[in-house]
């Protein structure tokens, strides 16, 4: 992305939510821009938030990079396996867990950590997880990070890529059928928009109008090809779903006000029954793939500092300035949020790691896969000695 390819902040048009989507075509190719590079809000898309709403969405964002980075650090050190980061993206799931209401159904990514964050989670919860010790929630049986809370709305993450967006799509039908005011939103990354699982999500969206969002993360990068690759000859990703007559929107994923106010316009017109929309989110992973990449050996290391929709925690703080909230009160919100962390994961180290302390007993591992147990599974528990 250069600095020719944004659209200036304010310059999109917002439809009205029954718009048929041969109508907004354009809104897949342009970028919905709210926040110019002073801070200052423009145009239509500009939604009704509070500055205390913006500023909890703000500590969504703090909590989850420091929440990654300590993650990443305990990676270094042995104390998990596996770690995966999502700086630089952070607003997309802070904000569109404002947006989704008590009922509905997130179907995530590995990089949604905010989105969890942002919908209540203590991250102490998360850490036993990636640590995989007694408490973890999911006792030891997923991989580190690969998180589930069905009661806060997040489906469990799944390492295949794009198997969320057929299931989205499934719940949101499901709903539809139950005549349920409820939607789903499931995320997918630009690489994965080239597995044959998008697509027949986009089919069955496409068919049977459920109400859900199809949001297409394109940080710019798959695991280490741009995002041109999986891209192919398409202009942009959103107009991908031009061609199965979805309404598509191409959406300043670092922008936290005009990330809330797609996301609303999207589940708006879903729960009013004009069916699913796709979304675009535009923004930029300064981090590795994950903790087993090394990314300058695809990317130049200073990337990130001159991506031209710059840091999403950045924005935000110039935002609020402008609604009188200060920079010492943001550092002092920030500094207070690392001191939380550091805390919570003393607490959960306490309990153990991959190579310390406590762990799920290995009777748990056979459990909650199957209401009755199959032959070989007991057969297996019988070799264990737990029977």
């Amino acid at each position: 992305m250069t600095v020719a390819d944004l659209q200036p902040a304010g310059d999109a048009y917002r439809p009205p939510t029954d718009v048929a989507a041969r109508d907004i075509m354009d809104l897949a190719f342009g970028l919905i821009r709210v926040l110019d590079d002073e801070g200052m809000a423009h145009g239509p898309w500009i939604p009704n938030l509070s500055r205390d709403t913006l500023v909890e969405i703000l500590g969504t964002m703090f909590t989850t990079r420091a929440y990654d980075a300590r993650m990443m650090k305990a990676q270094r050190q042995g104390k998990t396996s596996f770690s995966m980061r999502s700086r630089g993206e952070e607003a997309i799931g802070a904000t569109t867990a404002k947006v989704m209401g008590p009922d509905d159904m997130c179907f995530p990514t590995y990089r949604q950590a905010s989105y969890l964050i942002g919908r209540g989670q203590d991250p102490l919860v998360m850490m036993n997880q990636v640590y995989g010790n007694a408490a973890d929630l999911n006792r030891g049986t997923q991989i580190s990070g690969m998180y589930t809370a069905a009661d806060l709305g997040f489906f469990s993450i799944s390492g295949n890529l794009a198997t969320q967006m057929p299931q989205a799509v499934g719940w949101a039908m499901a709903a539809k059928a139950k005549g349920e005011p409820t939607a789903a939103l499931g995320f997918v990354g630009d690489g994965s928009t080239a597995e044959g699982d998008m697509h027949a999500a986009l089919t069955f969206a496409s068919t049977y109008r459920p109400p859900v969002i199809l949001a297409i993360v394109n940080n710019q990068y798959a695991i280490s090809t741009d995002e041109e690759v999986a891209r192919g000859s398409a202009q942009t990703f959103a107009q991908r779903g031009i061609g199965y007559g979805l309404p598509s929107l191409r959406v300043d994923g670092n922008d936290v006000l005009a990330i809330h106010s797609a996301t609303s316009w999207a589940r708006d017109r879903a729960l009013d029954g004009h069916g699913p929309t796709v979304i675009e989110f535009v923004t930029y992973r300064a981090s590795a793939h994950s903790s087993s990449d090394d990314p300058t050996r695809y990317r130049p290391e200073d990337e990130f500092d001159e991506f031209p929709l710059g840091d999403p925690i950045k924005r935000l703080r110039l935002h609020l300035q402008h609604l009188g909230y200060t920079n010492d009160q943001a550092n002092e919100l920030d500094t207070t949020i690392r001191v939380m962390i550091e805390a919570k994961n003393d607490e959960a180290e306490a309990i153990g790691t991959i190579n310390t302390g406590e762990r799920p007993p290995l009777s748990k591992t056979f459990e909650l896969v199957y209401e009755t147990m199959p032959a070989h599974l007991v057969r297996q528990q019988k070799q264990a000695g737990l029977q």
